[in-house]
């Protein structure tokens, strides 16, 4: 065992399989005490069951760890309280709270019903505020702790997945927010964009240059977490097998102004696309690339 987290307590939601499990088993191996939370559903949100939960703890402890589980709902308010209170009550204090539970429910958005949007947003965005904003409360006391929320590279945007996409960048925005919100009290928030095989990639309808394996994720986690990385606050990192890479901080690009009477939709037709502009869409370009090789009946690459 390792002792990057040695002393710290850990809460893992979405930590039954896949990226989660992974992060829950990493943050074991380095010292941590871990709170696994699953509420055990299906991609598709439904069929819970505690036992993916109760699963990996018997692993951490099998390995000499120290673990409880947590089938609770991320998506009430209840159940992210109920992990916090957890780590807690069962380990007197909470140093991190990883948030990677997710579900998708995939449709084009002329299609989408609220059925399909709301369970998605409520599980990714509002399951990461609820623990978020426990966390946050016990971390606050304390002036020190880590949140780091999950986001993916669809938080640009995707063609059928408009819940999952608009989840993924409140969640950037979620962070960016605690980051700020909590400097002045010792505590950090980052967001994790992981490409890994999961249930939830195995769908994805191309073949991704960059894909690695849920635990290429977790040592990057366990960093984030560890004394080693007080001082980064506020980052989105991408994780994908061998490659870590930073996101840019949103900024403006350009921008003009009216002179003299304020603008009128003739001066910006005039002025605008000469001097303001736009910022091309990289995945627009995959998507004519996606459809040009679905007439061909080839995978494209992105």
């Amino acid at each position: 065992m390792g002792d990057f987290l040695t002393g710290k307590v850990i809460a893992i939601t979405g930590a039954g399989r896949g990226i989660g499990r992974a992060v829950a088993l990493a943050c074991a191996a380095e010292g941590a005490k871990v709170v696994v939370n699953d509420h055990g559903v299906s991609i598709e949100g439904g069929e819970p069951t505690s036992e993916v939960a109760a699963a990996v703890v018997k692993e951490i402890e099998a390995a000499g760890g120290d673990a409880v589980a947590v089938a609770d709902d991320v998506a009430t308010m209840s159940g992210g309280a109920r992990i916090v209170a957890t780590a807690v009550e069962t380990y007197g204090r909470i140093d991190g709270a990883v948030c990677v539970a997710g579900i998708l429910r995939e449709r084009m958005l002329f299609n989408m019903t609220e059925q399909e949007w709301d369970p998605v947003v409520a599980t990714h965005l509002k399951g990461t505020f609820t623990v978020f904003r426990a966390a946050s409360a016990v971390m606050r006391q304390q002036r020190s702790g880590t949140l780091i929320g999950f986001t993916s590279g669809n938080h640009q945007g995707s063609a059928s997945q408009a819940n999952y996409s608009a989840a993924k960048g409140g969640i950037i925005s979620l962070v960016r927010s605690a980051a700020l919100g909590l400097h002045k009290y010792g505590v950090t928030a980052n967001c994790v964009a992981p490409i890994a095989r999961t249930r939830m990639s195995a769908n994805v309808p191309m073949e991704l240059k960059e894909m690695g394996e849920p635990e290429d994720v977790a040592p990057f986690v366990v960093y984030l977490l560890s004394d080693r990385a007080r001082d980064i606050t506020g980052q989105v990192y991408t994780v994908a097998g061998p490659k870590i890479a930073v996101w840019a901080q949103p900024r403006e690009l350009r921008a003009a102004y009216a002179e003299g009477g304020g603008w009128t939709p003739q001066r910006i037709a005039d002025l605008l696309p000469g001097t303001v502009g736009t910022d091309p869409m990289p995945l627009l370009a995959q998507l004519d690339a996606m459809r040009r090789a679905a007439a061909t009946g080839d995978r494209p690459n992105a």
